[in-house]
């Protein structure tokens, strides 16, 4: 039997009339939670592969976990994704049923609703192992396939109650992406309670700290951005968070620092992929005192390895994902995770920027790490964030800066902050363009490939 099911089932008995869930005015919970996925579990009845296409909401994780109880393979579907990207998803993976908020997205298949999704309990069998399926980010083409299955008998292991009682997560991340995910179903093996939001807000998010007296969140770089720089940050209570993580993109150092000052000790960073969800880590104790390391994700987590091979980061171990969908085993071979990185000479790693958004300009092919150039631009105290990136020129590509700005500031200016800060021209935009905000993917990180197709016209 699965030991992770096995665990999610204790979990909710043990829960008993506790809040699960906060998602709106409604509170949902640990046997409220138990006696729906049963009903969910026998309204799916015999399926076969399950794509489960819900917004963030309580019975998204429930619908997930009746279909494993079923033993189904799931695919998590991003809410965000092209539909050209998520029909093709559904197709490779051979999906038999969609559970979905929106079954006029879905031309074909067996298509259900949660309207149309409750039965009568019965028995439940559990099957011997989990299969789940989660589509990488398609920044580069069609996104694939990723296998997972033995982290989350892990994860049962990793997560258990707290000595210091029920703790209180707040949930913004997409439940069907692998950070939303674990932080559900880690929040579900604690005991604790989660509060869900459907999508991204700051204002929201700092109302919620307040009102629940949130303990534990994590956020992208963009978004923690976004809750510091929000009016409403100086007068809100955040007393209350002992543990902040950051991750899915490097966090300019100036911001990490600025998130120390106002949540105090109790911010650190994670590394992680879709395909090895924990690779590194750093706590804020490794940060006091160390300024040098604010610009790095940390060390390796025990039981993953990583190496750096010409210049881009290689990770095996634990946390590895099965494989992709048509692809073999990944076994105990080394994953290319696509990032640029170094080590310093205590372990820790720094990320320099994704290969594929290294920008190679001027006649002599120099490579700019994109990611430098952006926390370098938001040093400049008119400068609030920055994206950079490459866009077709006469003579190869250009650097391109998009700015929201804090203050007056012209585009000389930041190109002049630019070549101050890198003593290099190749290090300078070509262009400069000023926007109210960066767009953002459906799971916090600037979406560059909007911003290419915006821009480089």
């Amino acid at each position: 039997m699965s030991f992770f099911l096995t665990t999610v089932l204790a979990a909710l008995d043990d829960g008993g009339d506790r809040a699960l869930f906060h998602s709106g005015a409604a509170t949902t919970t640990y046997h409220q939670a138990r006696d729906r996925l049963r009903r969910l579990h026998a309204g799916l009845g015999d399926v076969d592969v399950v794509a489960v296409d819900l917004r963030n909401r309580p019975e998204t994780v429930l619908v997930q976990l009746a279909a494993l109880l079923r033993g189904a393979t799931v695919l998590l579907v991003a809410t965000s994704a092209p539909e050209p990207d998520r029909l093709a998803a559904a197709a490779a993976a051979k999906v038999t049923t969609i559970v979905t908020d929106r079954p006029q997205a879905w031309p074909a298949g067996d298509v259900r609703t949660l309207d149309n999704l409750d039965g009568e309990p019965g028995p439940l069998s559990l099957p011997d192992a989990v299969h789940l399926l989660f589509p990488t980010g398609g920044t580069t083409g069609t996104p694939k396939l990723i296998r997972h299955s033995g982290i989350y008998d892990g994860m049962a292991h990793i997560f258990a109650p707290s000595p210091d009682g029920p703790g209180r997560t707040l949930l913004v991340a997409p439940m069907t992406h692998m950070t939303g995910n674990a932080t559900v179903l880690g929040t579900l093996l604690r005991r604790d309670t989660l509060v869900v939001q459907d999508g991204f807000d700051a204002g929201a998010v700092l109302a919620a700290i307040e009102e629940h007296r949130i303990d534990t969140l994590s956020l992208t770089p963009p978004r923690l951005a976004a809750v510091l720089d929000h009016p409403a940050r100086e007068k809100t209570d955040v007393s209350s968070v002992r543990s902040l993580s950051l991750g899915a993109a490097p966090l300019p150092p100036h911001r990490l620092a600025q998130a120390l000052d106002v949540f105090g000790p109790v911010v650190g960073q994670g590394y992680g992929l879709t395909e090895a969800p924990m690779i590194a880590s750093i706590a804020a104790a490794e940060l006091i005192g160390h300024p040098e390391r604010l610009g790095s994700v940390g060390r390796i987590v025990p039981g993953m390895e990583a190496r750096i091979t010409d210049g881009e980061v290689e990770v095996r171990g634990l946390s590895m994902m099965d494989g992709y969908l048509g692809g073999p085993e990944v076994g105990a071979g080394w994953l290319r995770t696509g990032d640029l990185g170094r080590f310093d000479d205590e372990g820790y790693l720094y990320l320099l920027d994704r290969a594929d958004d290294v920008v190679v300009v001027g006649e002599h092919g120099t490579k700019v790490p994109s990611t430098v150039v952006e926390h370098a631009l938001a040093t400049h105290p008119g400068v609030r964030s920055a994206a950079v990136f490459g866009v077709p020129g006469l003579d190869g590509q250009l650097l391109h800066a998009v700015v929201v700005a804090s203050g007056d500031v012209t585009a000389d200016e930041v190109r002049a902050h630019a070549r101050t800060a890198f003593g290099q021209e190749h290090y300078v935009p070509a262009g400069v363009d000023f926007v109210d905000a960066l767009p953002l993917t459906g799971v916090g990180k600037v979406d560059k490939r909007a911003l290419r197709a915006a821009f480089s016209s």
